[in-house]
């Protein structure tokens, strides 16, 4: 198997580095050699934070270059529209359609890039959810990262009882059943 490439994009406080421990567990938990780097913007701050996931037989660097992204995961459309050149032309951007303005819009220094969903589906294959109000409709919004990481499974290789046994080894153990119906309902979306 040639090695897999994930990125996971977003701003602080979306989930991106538990969504890494959880690729990562369940590529180790399959046999396979995984590295993961994690790449803090001003996390803390709302800023940009990139987490980056390799598995494969044998995977020496954690690094994913421009253009070899398999799975590009965005929890927020700038971040989307930031880092989708990583995509490989066959790759998938799963986004979850959020709109974050960064300090340099909110302070009005900038402005927030209209059409980037347009944008996006011109050049890449893009799976659109709105996690958020589906997380608000489970009645917890933090969960919005699993309804993706739900979504996601769909376009990766590992069986749905796999994902569920990492979630609930890796999530806090209070919030397993709501990550479970999470990831549930990502998982049914993806196939609707």
């Amino acid at each position: 198997m040639e090695t897999k490439n994930i990125m996971i994009v977003g701003v602080g406080g979306q989930g991106t580095l538990l969504t890494s421990r959880i690729l990562g567990g369940i590529a180790t938990d399959a046999g396979y050699d995984v590295k993961i780097s994690e790449v803090h913007g001003m996390a803390q701050r709302g800023g940009s934070v990139v987490t980056f996931v390799r598995f494969g037989r044998q995977v020496a660097e954690p690094i994913v270059e421009a253009g070899q992204a398999d799975v590009l995961i965005a929890f927020e459309r700038l971040e989307a529209l930031r880092y989708a050149h990583f995509l490989k032309k066959d790759g998938v951007l799963i986004l979850n359609d959020q709109k974050i303005e960064p300090m340099t819009v909110a302070a009005g220094m900038a402005e927030y890039p209209e059409h980037i969903m347009e944008t996006l589906k011109a050049d890449y294959k893009v799976v659109a959810v709105d996690a958020q109000a589906e997380a608000k409709k489970l009645g917890n919004a933090r969960v919005f990262n699993t309804i993706v990481i739900g979504v996601t499974a769909k376009h990766m290789e590992f069986p749905r009882e796999n994902w569920l046994r990492i979630i609930e080894k890796t999530v806090p153990p209070k919030t397993i059943d709501i990550n479970v119906a999470a990831f549930e309902a990502g998982y049914e979306m993806a196939e609707a």
